[in-house]
């Protein structure tokens, strides 16, 4: 950000910053937690495992569609004048909201129970299909991210259109579908 912001200052460069929140899609690499959780949630509904082991389901992310903020980059390059802008929603929601949608979204709706360390997300049939495991808490684990948009959406006319629950439908169908054809083989 800052040798960004110093090229352009001192060479006049056009030269701007995108910081763009966590931006998500089908495409994510499977070891970011949005994808292992819908990953999970696609094998366990087929069968394939039997639950998703996370770390911090209190952990508030602010999570948007990566194709909008594509835009939103596209938008930026057009500018007259280089300037900084921040892509995001808006809004957060915790690791335990994007666990609830992906399961429901492939057809199994998930309640927590306990507290802490101790807390599972249990089916309808009350088998525990999330745990938590200590090894997956980040020793720098940032509690909140949430961005303002508010510049972006006066100076780029841009706004982020995808809402939370239809991002995360869209990334659990699209591994229910992959898992389903992974298993034809």
């Amino acid at each position: 950000y800052w040798m960004v912001v110093n090229y352009r200052e001192a060479y006049g460069l056009h030269a701007s910053n995108g910081i763009l929140f966590n931006h998500e899609s089908p495409r994510r690499g499977e070891t970011f937690v949005t994808r292992k959780i819908t990953i999970a949630a696609a094998r366990i509904r087929r069968g394939l495992q039997q639950r998703l082991s996370v770390g911090n389901l209190d952990s508030q992310r602010d999570w948007g569609y990566a194709p909008e903020y594509t835009d939103a980059m596209w938008r930026i390059l057009q500018q007259d004048l280089p300037d900084d802008y921040v892509c995001a929603t808006g809004e957060t929601h915790t690791v335990r909201e994007f666990c609830q949608c992906a399961f429901a979204a492939v057809g199994i709706p998930i309640d927590f129970k306990n507290k802490g360390i101790d807390e599972v997300g249990v089916d309808q049939e009350g088998i525990v299909r999330v745990e938590i495991c200590a090894r997956h808490f980040r020793p720098t684990e940032v509690d909140l991210l949430i961005g303002d948009y508010s510049k972006a959406e006066r100076e780029l006319d841009w706004k982020p259109q995808v809402t939370f629950s239809k991002l995360v439908l869209m990334m659990a169908e699209h591994d229910l579908k992959a898992v389903g054809t992974l298993m034809d083989f």
